[in-house]
């Protein structure tokens, strides 16, 4: 909602606060304005667990016939990033695209790089080999058109849950992804940027191993 309607909504929340209750709810809640926060009571929910939207995505697949595989729901998992609406949202896009939720449905629906390219990506530079983590990454995705703030939103989340890389060498790697996340909201989206972000990370792994 704009701030203009939020103000219209305060107004109405003021003058039936005696015979309504008012239920509402956000993703974020600095969105609302001030006004109506002071006028509720705050109830903040965490993001649900993995084993929870998967049962559900199962209960649906079940009584709705969808054909499923056990990558295409870690996929569903993967991109929805705890959020139930998205898997279901996900769920349903993919049986009505493909008729068959697997994994490599489940992204092409998306339009979401690959964690498995990703991750080829990140054990190249894990080694150094900027050269090698350049030429997979023009090739598989940015020569294929995804965005950078969608590699690198891919990229946190391999790096996030990656068991090869030390911890100092994960919180480096997601440092650096962070820095370039921040240049490509600010609009510095070229390709520039994502050679600059595979030199750094892999300038990372090189430091840490000398």
């Amino acid at each position: 909602m704009t701030q203009a309607a939020q103000q219209a909504l305060r107004r109405i929340m003021e003058e039936y606060s005696h015979s309504t209750r008012f239920a509402l709810a956000c993703n974020y809640s600095n969105k609302i304005i001030e006004a109506i926060q002071s006028r509720c009571a705050i109830l903040r929910y965490t993001r649900l667990s993995e084993a929870e939207i998967l049962m559900r995505l199962q209960q649906i697949a079940s009584a709705e016939n969808v054909p499923y595989t056990d990558d295409g729901f870690e996929a569903i998992l993967f991109t929805a990033s705890g959020d139930m609406r998205q898997a279901i949202n996900n769920l349903q896009s993919t049986n009505a695209g493909f008729e068959y939720v697997n994994a490599e449905n489940v992204f092409k629906v998306c339009d979401q790089p690959h964690p498995m390219v990703i991750q080829i990506i990140i054990d190249y530079c894990k080694q150094g080999n900027i050269r090698d983590a350049q030429k997979e990454m023009t090739s598989e995705l940015t020569d294929k058109g995804y965005a950078l703030i969608d590699i690198i939103g891919t990229m946190f989340k391999v790096v996030k849950n990656a068991s090869s890389l030390t911890e100092y060498m994960k919180l480096e790697f997601l440092k650096e992804i962070g820095f370039a996340h921040k240049r490509a909201l600010e609009g510095n989206d070229s390709l520039i940027q994502v050679s600059g972000l595979l030199a750094a990370l892999c300038s990372v792994a090189t430091n840490s191993q000398q």
